[in-house]
């Protein structure tokens, strides 16, 4: 089953590549049209169809949406590591979205409390397990992040036909007809991962590490406990009309910061790895904490810029006003027009040293649409509406940035620690960029109190110098990152069984 020796293209794709790379696609096509329409249906009149909160409350949901999805990530690898398997947990992560996404066509304020969590659930599931999945089937890295990197780009297909449709219909027909399409293309994905099985061999049909009876005894007190206490809260903050979607928002952001850091030190103090594991994942962490804001910058294009392209932008074109959340579709189209120029660039770059290099790029990238856009809240101060090319400039160095880093930290991720610890280090990846949407749920919130110029400028400088700082210290990260000596007889016993799949 191993392709660590061939190269995948679009003209030679085995079968199974082929069927993780539509699913993938296809299960972004959700994600992406959530992403476009999300703050618009939140700051929609409840009249129509929306949930009426006040803008300040819809800029800060995506983020803190994001971010609780992204912070059940580590959860979601385990469940395929040691509970379910890669493949069933992929299965299981399309089906609670597609739950999720009907819920929300349901016009009403309690299916919205329970379709966006569901929705978060099933992509936190389906993305770490569908990240291990392709990295246990290349089965080495010669080739992976070239394999993801044409993976990345294919979901941008989802990505800027997503905006359109679920955009249009969202804002010019029905809210709940544009969740409802969402709710379809899972369940054909669910469907499409099942029929497909026999592809993957015995490749992610069973856990790697499966649980002992002592462990699943222990994990199902723990889940119960923390679900009891979870519903214990709501009862109480809802009969004490405390409950609120401020408060809700609130609170993601506070665990948003707490969970990276429980979840990391879990994995850390894990007795099956050891010592050069550790040192790797200790290097790694700045990785994570670039990431961190690397997502918390381009999140930003679902909550304030999406806002700004509905206030104070002029979206008429040839006569006709599009809608704002068709916009969101520009980013997808500079990363598949501009991703076989960057295919033919990166490999420049693929020394020892090049993920701190790649990921200061995105920093630098990000941080200068950032100061763009500060100029440009300065030219719609006037009261006049701008050029939408403002507004496309800086998504275009969101592709830029995107499309370089989101390959090589996956790829990257997955060498840090054994094989039996994959889909927990990605969850690791996946909960930092949570703790982007969480902190930005709560850095937007400054919009309304900071001038909006120096707000751009502010976050712009800050990922600059970011960036700036990993290109000057890209020789020390790269050591840290670097394998060490250690044999495996100076192993814990417990990491054995991983050892022969590394």
């Amino acid at each position: 089953m191993s392709t660590a020796d061939r190269a995948i293209t679009l003209r030679a794709m085995p079968r199974w590549y082929f069927t993780l790379f539509t699913s993938d696609a296809l299960e972004r096509f959700g994600f992406y049209g959530l992403q476009a329409i999300l703050v618009l249906y939140a700051s929609a009149p409840a009249a129509s169809g929306g949930l009426g909160l006040p803008v300040t409350d819809a800029a800060t949901l995506f983020g803190a949406w994001i971010g609780f999805m992204f912070m059940l990530s580590i959860a979601g690898g385990w469940l395929g590591d040691r509970v379910l398997g890669n493949r069933r947990a992929l299965v299981a992560g399309c089906l609670t979205g597609m739950a999720g996404y009907v819920c929300l066509a349901v016009p009403a304020g309690w299916a919205a409390a329970v379709g966006l969590p569901l929705v978060a659930i099933g992509g936190a599931v389906y993305k770490p397990n569908h990240q291990a999945m392709i990295n246990m089937m290349f089965a080495g890295s010669r080739g992976r992040e070239a394999g993801i990197s044409l993976m990345y780009v294919a979901t941008q297909v989802s990505a800027l036909a997503a905006p359109l449709l679920v955009g249009y219909l969202g804002e010019r027909v029905s809210w709940s007809l544009a969740f409802l399409v969402a709710a379809l293309v899972m369940l054909i994905t669910g469907v499409q991962l099942r029929v497909s099985a026999a592809q993957f061999g015995d490749v992610g049909q069973r856990p790697v590490r499966p649980l002992t009876a002592g462990e699943r005894a222990a994990a199902a007190r723990r889940t119960g406990l923390a679900g009891g206490v979870v519903l214990a809260l709501v009862l109480g903050l809802g009969l004490a009309g405390m409950l609120s979607v401020s408060l809700a928002i609130g609170l993601v952001g506070v665990f948003s910061v707490i969970v990276p850091i429980v979840g990391y030190t879990v994995v850390y103090r894990n007795r099956g790895l050891g010592a050069d594991d550790r040192r790797r994942l200790r290097a790694f962490l700045a990785v994570f904490l670039g990431s961190t804001l690397f997502w918390m910058i381009v999140a930003h294009a679902a909550s304030l810029l999406n806002l700004f392209a509905r206030d104070h932008v002029d979206r008429v074109v040839f006569g006709m006003e599009i809608p704002a959340s068709w916009l969101q579709a520009a980013t997808p189209l500079f990363i598949l027009m501009l991703a076989p120029l960057i295919a033919v660039t990166l490999p420049a770059l693929s020394g020892r040293t090049h993920v701190p290099v790649k990921l200061a790029i995105g920093l630098v990238l990000v941080g200068g649409g950032f100061l763009i856009m500060s100029l440009t809240t300065v030219f719609a101060a006037s009261g006049e509406k701008v050029s939408p090319l403002w507004l496309v400039v800086v998504y275009l160095t969101h592709a830029c940035g995107e499309v370089i880093v989101a390959a090589v930290i996956i790829s990257a991720a997955a060498d840090v620690l054994p094989a039996g610890y994959m889909g927990r280090t990605l969850g690791l990846m996946w909960l930092f960029a949570g703790l982007g949407g969480g902190l930005g749920s709560g850095v937007v919130r400054l919009a309304e109190v900071v001038p909006e110029p120096i707000y751009y400028l502010g976050l712009g400088g800050v990922a600059s110098v970011v960036g700036l700082a990993f290109a000057l210290g890209r020789r020390a990260l790269a050591n840290g990152l670097a394998a060490g000596l250690e044999t495996p007889a100076e192993r814990p016993e417990s990491d054995a069984v991983t050892e022969g799949s590394r």
